[in-house]
């Protein structure tokens, strides 16, 4: 019976252990599409690093810490997957142009699965990598992007077939 609704066990578990974190990170919300026309949506917390590196008259390198909750939902195959991931994002961040400012973002951080098998993708095993370049725009404490997400093990276990998410994501700063 636990096997039956462990998707949902690991779904409530993974928004609790936002639940400390949640007074002093900026939310962001995600939905997007495999290669596999499976659906995903995703619920994160970020927190912005104090720090800038190499500024010029262009812009400058910053970055944030991206925890986020995904649901991976294939429709055709009625299977429900979840990921919980943690990455470590560099930014860089242009010279604000009236009120947007356009960035592009890279990362490489881990996640974890509640299943090795999601969609029609075998990951090999729970624990996957999680790479991603996005681009976007913020205006005042809204940040609009698109970002491409992509997970796989590296070779550590077998198959390694890995997996991808398009996405269209919002984000706002509370501070």
């Amino acid at each position: 019976m636990v096997k039956k609704y462990f998707s949902t066990i690991f779904f409530a578990l993974a928004l609790l252990s936002f639940s400390p974190f949640l007074y002093a990170w900026d939310l962001a919300v995600s939905v997007g599409r495999t290669g596999q026309t499976q659906t995903t949506y995703r619920v994160g917390a970020f927190q912005d690093w104090s720090s800038r590196w190499l500024e010029s008259s262009t812009g400058y390198v910053s970055g944030f810490w991206d925890m986020g909750l995904t649901r991976w939902q294939a429709g055709d195959l009625g299977q429900t997957s979840y990921s919980l991931s943690l990455s470590p994002v560099f930014v860089y961040q242009f010279k604000r142009s009236g009120s947007l400012q356009p960035f592009f973002e890279a990362g490489i951080g881990a996640a974890a699965f509640s299943k090795t098998r999601v969609g029609d993708k075998q990951l090999g095993g729970s624990l996957n990598f999680e790479d991603r370049l996005g681009v976007g725009f913020d205006y005042g404490k809204h940040r609009f992007g698109f970002r491409v997400l992509h997970y796989s093990n590296a070779g550590i276990s077998k198959p390694n077939e890995g997996i991808e998410s398009y996405s269209l994501y919002y984000s706002y700063r509370f501070d």
